[in-house]
């Protein structure tokens, strides 16, 4: 059995076109699954909207091998809360860990910056996408339909004060 090096940094300009390339993967599968890849905006990012995030966001790049098959952003919304977007593993080194690992450097960086809850938003059809987040401590808060198919909202707060948020105020 061959040990493989992970390694997750921050995303820097340079990253760009490997999340692109990873975004666009793990979208495309994320679309085909849902069955509706018109409603998925990850697939019509351009460079343009990476950089921009790379500046306004933060972004993890995951690298196994040296190899970049991993990214996830997320914002510090003005309620406080962090959200999570744009998280994809290229279909070849999911089961590797390395969704774990990008989840464990969000909460890292969330304890570290004193955020009180991180949320997301995913498909609530998607029972492998549900099964992972509940295995890194998330729970579904609430539903919605507003891109046309039933998305779950996800929290998983940090402290005792945010197990009682409002999430769907504040995200």
């Amino acid at each position: 059995m061959t040990h493989q090096k992970i390694e997750v940094r921050k995303a820097t300009a340079t990253d760009i076109p490997a999340i692109a390339e990873i975004t666009l993967e793990a979208f495309d599968k994320y679309a085909r699954d849902l069955g509706q890849p018109e409603k998925v905006y990850a697939l019509k990012e351009g460079p343009d909207v990476i950089a921009r995030d790379i500046e306004q966001k933060i972004v993890f790049i995951a690298l196994l091998d040296g190899e970049p098959v991993g990214s996830i952003r997320y914002e510090v919304l003005p309620s406080g809360i962090a959200y999570i977007s744009r998280f994809g593993v290229k279909l070849i080194a999911q089961g590797c860990g390395l969704g774990r690992r990008l989840i464990q450097a969000v909460v890292s960086d969330c304890n570290q910056n004193g955020l009180e809850a991180i949320a997301l938003h995913t498909s609530s059809r998607m029972a492998s996408l549900i099964r992972f987040y509940y295995g890194q401590g998330f729970y579904i808060h609430s539903t919605d339909f507003s891109r046309g198919y039933v998305r779950a909202l996800l929290a998983k707060p940090l402290n005792e004060r945010a197990m009682d948020f409002d999430f769907d105020s504040m995200v």
